[in-house]
């Protein structure tokens, strides 16, 4: 088979998928897709072949995004606790679009995360999601990751707010800058340890802040 007859079938795979999609979401309010998504989405993250999983979700993370209801936010939240560092991206961006267009479906999604005390990857990656959103609410909801018991989650949080750039976190940062629980920041692909005094001490300089006391 000749390049352009591979290019052909690309192009053919993208208007079936395309197609596809569109008649899927046609019922995109119903119960029986609500569903199927869910089940779909609870057994991509249980298979064994990583491969397919991974493939599965980053789908999936798009399709929950374009039906409406609270299900669907939970599926998201859901993803965003996958091991695969591709798939979070894809359910953190579905969940930052979905933010822009319906913010308090989000909103009220990661509220339910935090009554129910998800411990999950997810819990890391939800204080990004608000930052980018930068609702003005999102402060009083970054505010809830600061009681995480995960050292990690509450790292997520300081930086956050260091983002969101508003002066009232300055109080809530503060408190950190003596913590010598050690957390590890990613960077793109590096890694690096530091402690959550030295993490809110670089979140308070950004803020354009002093430790109390400094």
């Amino acid at each position: 088979m000749s390049l352009t007859d591979e290019l052909q079938r690309i192009f053919d795979a993208d208007r079936a998928l395309r197609k596809a999609e569109s008649v899927l979401l046609r019922k995109k309010g119903s119960e029986e897709l609500i569903s199927l998504l869910e089940r779909e989405t609870d057994h991509a993250l249980r298979m064994e072949d990583r491969k397919e999983g991974t493939m599965r979700l980053e789908r999936l993370a798009d399709l929950c995004a374009q039906v409406p209801g609270p299900r669907m936010t939970d599926a998201l939240i859901a993803i965003l606790n996958d091991g695969e560092p591709r798939v979070r991206v894809a359910a953190g961006e579905a969940l930052r679009d979905l933010g822009y267009e319906r913010y308090a479906e989000v909103a009220r999604g990661i509220e339910r995360a935090l009554d129910r005390n998800e411990s999950g990857l997810a819990m890391s990656e939800l204080p990004w999601v608000l930052a980018e959103i930068a609702e003005p609410s999102a402060l009083s909801l970054v505010r809830r990751f600061l009681d995480h018991p995960s050292s990690d989650v509450v790292a997520a949080a300081i930086e956050a707010l260091a983002q969101l750039r508003d002066p009232e976190a300055v109080a809530d940062i503060e408190r950190f800058v003596a913590d010598s629980r050690i957390v590890t920041i990613e960077d793109f692909e590096d890694e690096t340890k530091t402690t959550l005094g030295e993490l809110a001490k670089d979140a308070l300089e950004i803020l354009g802040y002093a430790p109390s006391g400094n």
